[in-house]
């Protein structure tokens, strides 16, 4: 039961100080990440380095990989590019297993002290994310030394070692592996734990390296579970890193693991931790060059396995993905995208609306109301989304953009539901054959334009957070309000003069409200970014 107790607290500990240390690095690296990225080109090997670098900071290659899935889910990247990442994930995930072969268990104390005592003091953000990543780091050595104190009585164990010893089957350690990982949904938890049994010398190098092979395709798990309800290419980028790892796998268990094994020997001698180590990242490193000029086949592979049949629909968002909230600045900017994408489906609902009414089309009506489903279903999922990017740790600047962004999205809805109610004024003038004078489609025709004009304008602000365009938009909303004045006054006294059909003129009211009402609307998306910018 003790060994179960420090097992399990040692592991949590582990667990959580590499995720600190994670988060640490991450918040230390701000937008450098979204930099990153963008310095992406369609050069597989920069997509290697960038995925290394991005696991070596964010300590999870898993974490990687279900990224770059929502990535290309969200349309970021292509699989040429995802590849290399991918391929760059598992070498940086080398980065955990080497830190904790590392014997500093005597200083990880004493780190995690000096991480507090810097976090208390400091003043700056920068100054306490890297105290974070210190006391991570602290913490996860120190589960470390539980996880290993807790094994210690097993060294003795007849039991224990009866099992270890049926670890002579390399098949059987590759599933060890791939089981354990697949259950803790991390490599570093499982090689953690290797190495923790490794410390109390009942198991050989010979005897752990396949696991750590199960392992590599244990981790797979969580990506193809990640890719589950995303589109077919971001399935493809799940298949890719299985691939890569189960084709890894065989050619080590083939050829490459007794050279491998001799040259470890060499540099590690006799403390099987580290030869673990140094097993895992000859295991990463050679794959990657060995299958990096084969990265093709890959792709052309998990395009074989994974392959169109015509029935997937298309999602109703086109640029956030929940796999990259992770990456918050990136995430930050796909959703503005995505407020653009529902800004722009209502200008073609106000267009389609404005058809509707000068060619009495019923058709057109009908359209009107599907894009507002589409709409509606739109803005819940960015509203969502939003709300989930505001539980990140985000700089001010990140904030205020959210700022805009949870309140512009709320008004462009009401746009369109400004819109829905026109074609619903539309369809009752056609089926009462309504028809306004000609004097009143004049005037209702210029208010169509000026009110489209200045909702097209704060789309065009919102997109490039430029107050000259807000200031245009606060003039046209003042012309809108005029006009919507004048042009009630002049339609009550064409009816008192009988000029109009009195049941074209409730139509007519009620239209020019709900344009001025989409006015006001498109004033408070000027009026949000310019508190910002």
């Amino acid at each position: 039961m003790n060994i179960a107790i420090g097992l399990v607290g040692g592991l949590g500990l582990f667990l959580f100080g590499m995720i600190y240390m994670g988060d640490g690095l991450q918040k230390a690296a701000g937008n450098k990440m979204k930099d990153i990225l963008a310095a992406l080109t369609k050069n597989k090997l920069m997509g290697v380095l960038v995925g290394t670098l991005v696991t070596g900071v964010i300590q999870s290659s898993t974490a990687t990989t279900v990224m770059v899935i929502g990535f290309v889910n969200a349309g970021l990247m292509n699989l040429n590019q995802a590849v290399g990442i991918i391929m760059g994930a598992n070498v940086g995930t080398t980065v955990t297993a080497l830190l904790v072969s590392l014997s500093i268990n005597q200083i990880a104390t004493f780190l995690v002290g000096v991480g507090v005592a810097i976090f208390l003091i400091a003043k700056k953000r920068k100054v306490k994310n890297m105290a974070e990543v210190v006391i991570g780091f602290g913490i996860l050595f120190i589960g470390m030394n539980i996880m290993q104190t807790a094994m210690g009585p097993l060294e003795s164990n007849p039991v224990f070692i009866n099992l270890i010893s049926n670890f002579n089957n390399p098949f059987l350690g590759i599933l060890v592996g791939f089981v354990m990982t697949a259950i803790l949904q991390s490599s570093s938890a499982t090689t953690g734990l290797l190495i923790a049994v490794a410390a109390t010398g009942v198991i050989s190098f010979e005897q752990a390296y396949p696991i750590v092979f199960g392992q590599n395709i244990g981790t797979c798990v969580t990506a193809l579970i990640a890719s589950v309800g995303a589109n077919k290419t971001a399935k493809r980028a799940a298949v890719i890193h299985l691939l890569f790892n189960v084709t890894g796998t065989i050619l080590f268990m083939l050829f490459l693991r007794v050279p491998v094994q001799r040259v470890v020997y060499l540099l590690a001698p006799v403390y099987v931790p580290r030869q673990i180590a140094f097993g895992h990242i000859f295991f990463n490193i050679v794959n990657v060059i060995i299958l990096f000029p084969f990265s093709d086949w890959l792709v052309k592979a998990s395009e074989l396995l994974i392959r169109k049949d015509g029935r997937e629909t298309d999602s109703i968002t086109k640029y956030i993905d929940e796999r990259i909230l992770a990456a918050h600045s990136i995430a930050l900017t796909q959703t503005a995208k995505e407020v653009l994408h529902l800004g722009n489906l209502v200008m073609e609902q106000f267009e389609t609306a404005k058809n509707a009414l000068f060619e009495n089309n019923e058709e057109l009506v009908y359209k009107v109301f599907e894009q507002e489903k589409k709409i509606n279903k739109l803005n819940k999922a960015i509203l969502e989304y939003l709300v989930k990017l505001d539980k990140v740790s985000l700089t001010s600047a990140e904030k205020d953009k959210l700022f805009v962004l949870m309140n512009t999205t709320s008004d462009i809805e009401r746009v369109g539901d400004h819109v829905d109610n026109i074609g619903e004024l539309v369809l009752d003038k056609i089926e009462n054959s309504s028809d306004f004078s000609e004097e009143a489609t004049m005037e209702i025709e210029n208010m169509f334009n000026m009110t489209m004009e200045a909702y097209r304008i704060s789309l065009n602000a919102l997109a490039g957070a430029k107050s000259d365009l807000c200031n245009t938009v606060v003039k046209y909303e003042e012309d809108i309000d005029k006009m919507y004045k004048a042009l009630r006054k002049n339609h009550i006294d064409r009816l008192n003069n009988l000029i109009c059909n009195p049941n074209a003129g409730i139509v007519f009211l009620d239209m020019i409200s709900n344009l001025e009402r989409i006015g006001d609307h498109s004033l408070n998306i000027a009026e949000y970014i310019l508190e910002v910018v």
